[in-house]
C-alpha cells in the first residue's frame, strides 16, 4: 500500500494561518450545534421547577419531552431538502431564529397547549442543524479532511448536554425557570447574527486564499455549480439505493445506543449501581467526556487513511465497522459484577459509537449521488437515528418495567443494535462513493 505525506489525490495542502480558513467554518458549526443542543436540553433541566408552578404529571412530561423529537425526526426531511435548494448560511440562520424565538417563548408558558406547540416549533428550527453542517463540510473541505470536520462540529451535540446542565441549574437559582429560556434563547439569536456576517460558500468568501480554495477543490469538495448538471435524482429516488437503507439502519442502531446515555444512563447508575448524587455527577459524567475523546479519534483516523492512499470505501468502513461491533460490550455491563467495571464498559461502549459517528456524518458526502443532494441525504440518514431516539427510550422503559425494574433486557438489546449496526456498514453498503445518477433501484 503506498504511504503518501499529501492528500491521496496529489493535492498539496496549503501551509499558513491564512489558508486555513476552513476549519473556521467547522466552528461556527459547533457553536451552532452546542447552542443549538444547549436550547433542547433546557427544558430538561428545567421541568423540576416547571412542575412546580405548571403541576406537569410523569405521563405529560413524556408528552412534552417527545413533541420535540416527533417534530425534529420528520422535519429532517424538508430541513435536508430546503438546505439544498437555498443553501447553508440562509437555512441554518433561519433554523437558529425559529429555535431560538421558540425557546424564548417557553419561558412565558402558563399551560400545556402552548408548552407543547413551542416545544414542536424548536424541533422544526433545531432539524437545520444536522444536514447543514454536513452541507458545510461538503462544501469547505477535501475528502480526505472531510471526516475529522464532521467530528468536530458532531461534538457540539456533547459539549451543549453538558453546558446546559450548570449553566441553566445557575440562571434557575438566579432567577428562575423562565429566566433560563430567555437567556439561552437569546444565545441562538446571537449566534444566527454571527453565523450570518461570518459563513460564506468557499467561492465567495473574502478571505479565502487561491491556494486554499485550490486544495479544497482537488480534493474532492462537493461544487454543485459545476456538478449539477444534466440528469437529475429526484429527493423521492434516493430511497431506489440500498445504500442509503443501510446507512439510515445503521445510523438508527447508532444513535439507538446513544440515546440509552442521554435518557436512562442517570438512571441506570442509581438504579442498578447504587450511585448516590455526588458519585453520579462525578463519575457519571466519565462515559461523555471520553466519547469527545472517541468522536475526534475516529475523524483523525479516517482521514489518516484517506491520505495514506486508502479509498474511502476502506477508510470509512475501518471505523465504521469497528466501532459498532465495539459499542456492543454495553450488552456486558450488566454482568460484570462491580459498578467500576460497568462504568469502563459504557466508557469504551460510547466512546466507539462516537468513534463511528465521524465516519457517519461524512457519508452524505461521500455517496450523495450529486452535491446538490447532500442535505437532503443527511436529513434523511438522520431522520432514521432520530426515529431511534424517540423510541428507544420508550423500549428501554417498557422493557424495564416488564423485567421487574431490571436493565438487562434493555442493554442485551442495545448491545444486539450494535452488532446489526456493524452488519449494515460493513455488508449492506457495498461501496462508499458517489451513487450512480439513474432512478432505477440499485
Amino acid at each position: 500500500m503506498a504511504v503518501r505525506s499529501e492528500a491521496a489525490d496529489g493535492a498539496t495542502r496549503p501551509k499558513g494561518r491564512a489558508n486555513n480558513l476552513r476549519w473556521g467554518m467547522a466552528l461556527l458549526c459547533f457553536v451552532g450545534l452546542s447552542v443549538n443542543y444547549i436550547d433542547r436540553s433546557a427544558l430538561s433541566v428545567a421541568l423540576p421547577s416547571m412542575n412546580d408552578d405548571l403541576g406537569f404529571d410523569p405521563s405529560v412530561q413524556g408528552l412534552i419531552l417527545g413533541t420535540f423529537f416527533l417534530a425534529y425526526a420528520g422535519f429532517q426531511l424538508p430541513a435536508g431538502v430546503l438546505i439544498d435548494r437555498i443553501g447553508a448560511k440562509r437555512s441554518f440562520a433561519l433554523g437558529a431564529l425559529v429555535w431560538g424565538v421558540a425557546t424564548m417563548l417557553t419561558g412565558l408558558v402558563t399551560g400545556l397547549l402552548a408548552l407543547l406547540v413551542f416545544r414542536f416549533l424548536l424541533g422544526i428550527g433545531e432539524s437545520t442543524g444536522y444536514p447543514g453542517s454536513a452541507k458545510v463540510v461538503s462544501r469547505w473541505f477535501p475528502r480526505q479532511e472531510r471526516a475529522f470536520a464532521n467530528s468536530i462540529w458532531d461534538n457540539g451535540a456533547r459539549a451543549g448536554t453538558a453546558i446546559a446542565l450548570p449553566v441553566v441549574t445557575a440562571i434557575i437559582a438566579w432567577e428562575g425557570w423562565r429566566a433560563a429560556f430567555l437567556v439561552v434563547g437569546v444565545l441562538a439569536l446571537l449566534w444566527a447574527v454571527w453565523w450570518w456576517r461570518a459563513y460564506h460558500e468557499p467561492e465567495d468568501h473574502p478571505r479565502v486564499t487561491e491556494q486554499e480554495l485550490a486544495y479544497i477543490r482537488a480534493g474532492g469538495a462537493r461544487e454543485e455549480s459545476t456538478s449539477d448538471s444534466g440528469a437529475k435524482v429526484r429527493w423521492r429516488d434516493l430511497f431506489r439505493y440500498r445504500t442509503v437503507w443501510a446507512m439510515m439502519l445503521g445510523f438508527f442502531c447508532l444513535n439507538y445506543i446513544i440515546f440509552f446515555f442521554i435518557t436512562w444512563f442517570p438512571s441506570y447508575l442509581v438504579q442498578a449501581r447504587g450511585f448516590d448524587l455526588l458519585e453520579l455527577g462525578t463519575v457519571g459524567a466519565v462515559p461523555g467526556v471520553v466519547a469527545i475523546g472517541g468522536s475526534l479519534l475516529g475523524g483523525w483516523v479516517s482521514d489518516s487513511l484517506v491520505r495514506r492512499g486508502w479509498s474511502l470505501t476502506k477508510a470509512r468502513k475501518t471505523c465504521l465497522i469497528p466501532g459498532m461491533l465495539l459499542s456492543s460490550v454495553i450488552a456486558l455491563a450488566v454482568v460484570v459484577p462491580n459498578a467500576a467495571m460497568a462504568v469502563v464498559l459504557l466508557s469504551v461502549s460510547y466512546a466507539s459509537l462516537a468513534f463511528s459517528a465521524a465516519s457517519v456524518a461524512s457519508l452524505p458526502a461521500d455517496v450523495a449521488p450529486q452535491p446538490g443532494q447532500v442535505s437532503s441525504l443527511a436529513g434523511i440518514q438522520n431522520c432514521a437515528s432520530n426515529i431511534a431516539g424517540f423510541i428507544g427510550p420508550i423500549v428501554t422503559g417498557v422493557l424495564q418495567t416488564a423485567t421487574g425494574g431490571s436493565f438487562v433486557a434493555p442493554l442485551v438489546l442495545s448491545g444486539a443494535l450494535g452488532l446489526i449496526g456493524a452488519f449494515s456498514y460493513g455488508v449492506l453498503i457495498r461501496k462508499v462513493e458517489p451513487l450512480p445518477v439513474r432512478v432505477a433501484a440499485e
